[in-house]
């Protein structure tokens, strides 16, 4: 714990998920709320989506990326309201587009409850 999740949409070229990933775990890491191993990031490139309900015809022009953080119950909303402020910064230091382009850059922090998730390490599993 935790899980970052990256959704962008496919129309900006100019944005490295995976540099944009290493820049948003070492926020995490440098918070001292978690352990490197423990932080878990996936990007996700969005082919198909849809801004609002009007169908432009310059798709191309409207675009998000929004990140996800997913950790365990219990935190402050202090703490969670630095985390969600620190990875939107790191957001807009990563997204670079066009000035004609108009990108929203979102974060979302959802709790798991810690009486319902397990994990496995895989120490000790039988090779195959």
């Amino acid at each position: 714990m935790p899980h970052l999740t990256l959704e962008y949409t496919s129309n900006l070229p100019l944005f490295k998920a995976a540099d944009a990933l290493l820049a948003l775990n070492k926020l995490l890491l440098n918070s001292g709320e978690f352990e490197a191993l423990d932080i878990k990031s996936r990007a996700i490139r969005l082919d198909t989506y849809l801004v609002g309900t009007h169908v432009s015809n310059h798709p191309d022009n409207e675009a998000f990326v929004h990140v996800k953080l997913a950790l365990l119950s219990g935190r402050s909303a202090q703490l969670k309201q630095t985390l969600s402020a620190g990875l939107l910064q790191v957001l807009e230091q990563a997204c670079a587009w066009p000035k004609t382009q108009s990108v929203q850059l979102c974060v979302e922090l959802q709790d798991i409850e810690r009486a319902s998730y397990a994990k496995s390490t895989g120490l000790g599993a039988a090779e195959l």
